[in-house]
């Protein structure tokens, strides 16, 4: 691993709940494989990654770097998701936070997809999209931080 911390372990889910949650998010996950397959032969690499209970395409050409999540599947431009980067607070210069690794960021946004399903792009692009000021991307941080708290809203 490239990154001090231990990694956050995926909580214990009920196979049941896990099965309907992937079930439920297929549609996005359907674009997230679409978008993978089609860097395949740019070099694109496929695995599955279980901590993160995704499909992870590594080297994946296109974007600004990082990674994007849809579904279960998370397209990642770099070689590992066990690498360190900053909070999207940090980032904007709202204040100073430790790095977070970004698979458990990302990890995040593969438990809300599967809990809104094909909700998910619609409300989070409501909340704001790719921004600081999104509550999806905040609870990400949050959940990459503490292990705790991927939901945006307060239960």
């Amino acid at each position: 691993m490239e990154h001090d911390a231990a990694p956050h372990v995926a909580p214990p889910w009920n196979p049941l709940v896990l099965a309907l949650g992937v079930a439920w998010t297929l549609p996005n996950t359907l674009l997230g494989l679409v978008a993978g397959l089609a860097a395949v032969p740019l070099g694109a690499r496929l695995h599955l990654n279980r901590r993160e209970r995704a499909l992870v395409f590594h080297r994946w050409p296109w974007g600004p770097g990082g990674a994007m999540t849809l579904g279960n599947v998370i397209l990642h431009t770099g070689d590992s998701l066990d690498t360190r980067c900053s909070t999207y607070a940090h980032r904007a210069g709202l204040c100073s936070e430790p790095g977070i690794v970004l698979g458990d960021h990302e990890r995040a946004h593969v438990y809300q997809y599967m809990a809104l399903g094909p909700l998910f792009l619609p409300v989070y692009l409501a909340c704001g999209g790719i921004s600081v000021r999104n509550r999806f991307e905040r609870a990400a941080d949050r959940y990459a931080r503490t292990g705790r708290g991927w939901w945006p809203w307060p239960c």
